[in-house]
């Protein structure tokens, strides 16, 4: 089977050839016509597996199809499939550009969205940056839902990297983001994480500054989120680890997104010398949290604090 395909394939080549040859009677070639042969013989490389060779003939039709900007981004997921990362991103990223020059930002954005989640297990520095250019795509267009949503992969992962200053300032545009179309369950939580990172970097006038702030949004003041991060600034002002803990592994932070929950586990009150508390020692309704504070605390205990 993989033999035929690649027999196929090489019939196509020599069609399109044949297409781009000139005569005294075909003055011009004809490259529409040679952009499809290679098209039709990159998808036979393709069944057969010879990802190298379909990446060759996509950028062939790419070259002779200049409409065609997918051409371009399949050659990158030929290089996917090799595990060549890097070379893969480098191919969508320049279709990326050729979307955005044609006037397709939306498909341009996609596609990087669709580069970060390919490098994200390999390179989550470059994985930031793909998604930060994508929200940025989106918010030109004025789509903000998918902006917002592409930034918050980016702050999440700023976390995972410790870049807690740069994760600071994207939590802030997401908020921002977040208050301009009006979803302010979703600020609340953006102020929850905003306050972990803030405590994180020891800075507790930024991480109260954010939660006076957030007074302002409909249904803040007094809520669940309010209350705790109230209880847990209190907490850490005073040095008291056993209020600090109690906010920090409750439900509400414990059931965060993950990256935002291993900073709740893991934060410790200036000069309490870093001790976890006991299961024992829990309050009602905390206890259940202690095991996954102990598996997870080493990621960010020491150096944050």
């Amino acid at each position: 089977m993989a033999a035929q395909k690649i027999n196929e394939a090489h019939e196509h080549i020599a069609k399109a050839e044949k297409c781009l040859k000139t005569s005294l009677t075909k003055w011009k070639p004809d490259y529409d016509s040679a952009a499809s042969e290679y098209a039709k013989a990159a998808v036979c490389f393709k069944n057969a597996k010879q990802y190298e060779q379909a990446k060759d003939a996509y950028l062939k039709e790419a070259e002779y199809h200049t409409e065609n900007k997918t051409a371009i981004e399949q050659a990158g997921m030929m290089m996917k499939e090799q595990k060549k990362m890097p070379e893969a991103i480098q191919y969508i990223e320049k279709a990326c550009m050729m979307y955005m020059e044609n006037g397709t930002p939306d498909t341009a954005a996609m596609a990087l969205d669709r580069a970060g989640k390919l490098i994200e297990p390999i390179n989550l520095e470059k994985a930031v940056d793909l998604y930060q250019k994508a929200a940025g795509v989106f918010e030109n267009e004025d789509r903000l839902r998918q902006a917002v949503e592409l930034l918050g992969k980016a702050s999440r992962l700023l976390v995972r990297l410790k870049r807690l200053d740069e994760a600071a300032v994207a939590l802030q545009k997401e908020k921002n983001m977040y208050k301009e179309i009006e979803n302010f369950p979703m600020c609340f939580k953006k102020t929850t994480a905003q306050v972990l990172i803030h405590l994180h970097r020891g800075d507790y006038v930024a991480a109260d500054k954010c939660v006076r702030e957030s007074y302002s949004l409909p249904g803040y003041s007094g809520s669940e989120d309010c209350v705790a991060m109230e209880t847990l600034l209190q907490g850490y002002d005073e040095q008291d680890e056993d209020q600090v803990y109690r906010v920090c592994n409750s439900p509400l932070l414990k059931y965060m997104d993950n990256d935002y929950a291993k900073l709740a586990i893991s934060l410790r009150v200036p000069g309490g010398g870093g001790k976890k508390k006991k299961a024992a020692a829990a309050p009602q309704g905390g206890a259940s949290g202690a095991p996954a504070a102990a598996e997870e605390e080493d990621d960010y205990e020491g150096g944050l604090c």
